[in-house]
């Protein structure tokens, strides 16, 4: 049984993907942050830096977003599925980062000199590409090919066809400095929102998503989502965009819920669609610099539209407005008779009600357990996060060999699910227990490549190295659950470790013998430290002590003091009263 439970509290919105009693998914937001992931700016550039080959733009809020030369020029097909070619100088990471995964998708071909979809700085990028290319071509601008036809062979079946790239603009990043100056109104969307002491990072390349299309504003680009693996069905669902009313210059993404669904479902998708690019555009014209024109949707309306597949057998909500929009969400499935939402009036807390509190804490925790008696360490850093893979008390196999397989198929289920858990993204490296047997390491790869299709975000996994690492990386758009819900610690400044005792007394002995050296005279010093510090030199270190008072023929005498940190010491003269 999958369920989707949506807990509706004053500063915290949850929500939870539970399956047979396991959850497996798990995002929260706080009502007091707006959402910046996905919505629409109108920004104006503050900075063009070409050592970075990036511009900075004023968006309104802390800090400038973040805005790649790349990103500020008209999508290709490459682009929009995240293709790292190198010859492109596009850094492959960073697409696999940043493009959203229902952008990700499989793409028929269309020319590269699109006629531009609006006036404005857009329409002169576009425009210039039409004309240089057809500079180079010596013709004019070429339609968009089809995205498919009806000619098949005998057998009935579709041949397979390598899509013609489209041609390379004979423009590039260099040429940036000369389309956009300082202090222009550029409208961008962020691709992902800010993280740690980083702003946001945007593009020029908008797309507004619906609940079965994804709507390009900006290209002419139609196809149909990757996951969506049926041949036939990929087939139908592009005959119904083709036959679709869609606006010149723009382009349409069907996206994977769209799965089953028929021209009428897709003609109001589209509806919706466009009255929203029409109030965008409209707020665009009439409002100044910077401001945002177009909002995600909260977290609950934006899970309904994104989860509520024909798999959930039921949604279960504590809030009458979210009950009021799964309604009407679910009555457009093609089983709604067999989906079930209930308004929750329980006073216990809903996600205590179903058991969750535990498996929720379970997310903060370093360690996660296995079936077998293993477990699987998860460290978050600045650069990666690690993954480390502990066979422990597992002893399942027939032999040695069978029981790392068997430890390392485990891990690889309870991974994927922590990273979807955690939210954690960029770059990952996996540990897995060392195997040597090629047979058994790519078993162990195919699973991790299976495992992560449920991913709703969008991955790129290699084999494993000669070293015995996986490295991947997932898509990240906000902070994980970790950063939302903690902050550094004030005591030891996040990194979980203060200095030992011994490391306290060595300082305090140091400091006291330079003081003491300086000036003899100093009859009596008093020494306030925290009383786990007092401890140490009361009892192994009061010889030494003792030595400096007769080497110097001072007078040392020490205190505790709670309110003290305890790598935090004072040294006061008693006769004075003053601190040195």
């Amino acid at each position: 049984m999958k369920q989707i439970l949506i807990n509706s509290e004053d500063l915290q919105v949850s929500v939870a993907v539970v399956e047979n009693g396991e959850l497996e998914d798990f995002q929260i937001e706080r009502t007091d942050r707006s959402r910046l992931s996905g919505s629409i700016f109108k920004g104006r550039i503050r900075n063009l830096e070409p050592s970075l080959q990036a511009a900075f733009v004023d968006i309104g809020t802390e800090k400038n977003a973040f805005l790649h030369y790349w990103d500020m020029l008209p999508a290709t097909q490459d682009m929009l599925e995240g293709g790292g070619d190198e010859s492109s100088g596009r850094p492959p990471r960073q697409a696999e980062e940043d493009v959203p995964e229902e952008e990700a998708e499989e793409v028929p071909e269309t020319s590269a000199d699109a006629t531009p979809a609006a006036p404005g700085l857009l329409g002169r990028l576009k425009r210039l590409l039409r004309l240089q290319g057809a500079a180079d071509d010596g013709t004019a601008a070429a339609p968009a090919a089809p995205a498919a036809t009806d000619d098949r062979p005998a057998g009935g079946r579709r041949p397979r066809r390598r899509p013609r790239r489209p041609r390379r603009p004979t423009f590039t990043v260099d040429d940036i400095p000369e389309l956009f100056k300082v202090g222009q109104d550029v409208p961008v969307q962020v691709s992902k929102g800010p993280i740690g002491n980083k702003g946001a990072r945007v593009t020029t390349n908008l797309s507004i998503p619906g609940r079965y299309l994804v709507l390009l504003p900006n290209s002419t680009h139609v196809g149909v989502s990757k996951k969506v693996e049926s041949r036939e069905e990929r087939d139908r669902l592009r005959q119904i965009l083709e036959r679709l009313d869609i606006p010149e210059g723009m382009g349409l993404i069907c996206r994977t819920v769209g799965a089953g669904r028929n021209e009428e479902q897709f003609r109001d998708d589209l509806s919706l669609l466009l009255d929203l690019w029409r109030k965008l555009e409209e707020t665009n014209r009439t409002t100044p610099a910077p401001c945002c024109i177009y909002q995600e949707p909260s977290l609950p309306e934006r899970s309904l539209r994104d989860l509520l597949t024909e798999d959930v057998d039921e949604v279960v909500t504590d809030s009458k407005e979210v009950f009021d929009l799964a309604n009407s969400l679910v009555s457009r499935l093609s089983r709604a008779e067999r989906v079930k939402v209930r308004l929750y009036r329980n006073p216990k807390p809903l996600l205590e009600r179903y058991n969750l509190s535990e498996q929720i804490e379970r997310i903060f925790r370093r360690q996660a357990p296995l079936p077998g008696g293993g477990h699987i360490v998860v460290d978050e850093t600045e650069a990666l996060v690690a993954i480390d893979v502990n066979s422990g008390k597992n002893r399942s196999g027939k032999d040695h060999p069978e029981t790392i397989l068997t430890a390392n198929l485990e891990a690889v289920r309870e991974v994927t699910r922590q990273l979807r858990l955690r939210n954690v993204g960029g770059l990952i490296v996996i540990d897995f227990i060392d195997m040597r047997s090629k047979k058994d390491q790519m078993t162990v790869f195919h699973a991790l490549k299976e495992a992560l299709a449920k991913d709703r975000a969008r991955t790129k996994v290699y084999p494993i190295s000669q070293l015995g690492l996986v490295e991947m990386t997932r898509q990240r758009e906000t902070e994980s659950v970790r950063s939302t819900v903690y902050c550094p610690c004030p005591y030891c400044k996040g990194r979980g470790l203060v200095k030992t005792a011994t490391t306290m007394s060595v300082e305090i002995q140091r400091r006291l013998q330079e003081i003491l050296q300086r000036n003899r005279r100093t009859a009596q010093l008093r020494v306030m430290v925290h009383p786990s510090i007092l401890e140490r030199l009361k009892n192994e270190d009061a010889a030494l002590l003792a030595g400096l008072e007769a080497q110097f023929g001072g007078e040392l005498t020490f205190r505790g003091d709670p309110a003290l940190h305890m790598e935090e010491f004072r040294i006061i003269n008693d006769d004075t009263g003053a601190e040195l």
